[in-house]
């Protein structure tokens, strides 16, 4: 986790804090929330829950976490697709780039990861030796599809559209999300 966190500069937990935030603050204060550098109680409390499910679920799969890790970060970082393509930009700033000013289209964007994600389920559907575990894996592809559609979905109608944020709080709530069904699964 604390790797994760170097690596990053905290930004996503950043924006998990700051997305708390805002939605707690109500529609009409909530992008001030989140603009305001000082973290409320609503987002320090997501980051404590947060947290604390996130090494409980990492010590409930122990030497897996080599495996695990990969797919809950991809599931992750792929839910913010989700939330470029269904919602518009909201910004603070006077002048911000979004990122749907270079947006190609989900299929685009999206066509990587889907390539990966297939070559992944074949290499699985080849190695996989057990009934069970195929249906573990199975339930696992259809959760991290699910979630990474309907956190990013949840957020975007709280708060009205999508912001950096958003993204990152996504990216945090989905990898945690994954990370709680591998434990509950192994």
């Amino acid at each position: 986790m604390a790797s994760g966190y170097l690596i990053t500069g905290g930004l996503h937990l950043d924006g998990l804090m700051d997305t708390f935030d805002g939605i707690f603050a109500g529609k009409k204060k909530c992008l001030k929330a989140m603009k305001d550098s000082k973290v409320g109680s609503f987002g320090v409390q997501a980051l404590v829950f947060i947290t604390l499910i996130q090494i409980a679920c990492i010590l409930k799969i122990q030497n897996l976490i080599i495996f695990v890790l990969p797919i809950c970060l991809f599931w992750g970082r792929f839910s913010n697709l989700f939330f470029i393509e269904k919602f518009k930009y909201m910004s603070y700033k006077k002048k911000s780039i979004s990122h749907k000013k270079f947006w190609n289209g989900f299929k685009k964007e999206s066509l990587i990861s889907i390539i990966f994600l297939l070559i992944f389920i074949t290499y699985q559907f080849v190695s996989i030796t057990s009934q069970a575990i195929l249906i573990k894996f199975l339930i696992l592809i259809l959760f991290g599809i699910f979630i990474s559609y309907s956190i990013p979905n949840i957020l975007g109608n709280k708060i009205g559209g999508f912001n950096g944020d958003a993204c990152g709080a996504s990216v945090v709530l989905v990898e945690t999300a994954m990370l709680f069904m591998h434990a509950i699964l192994l």
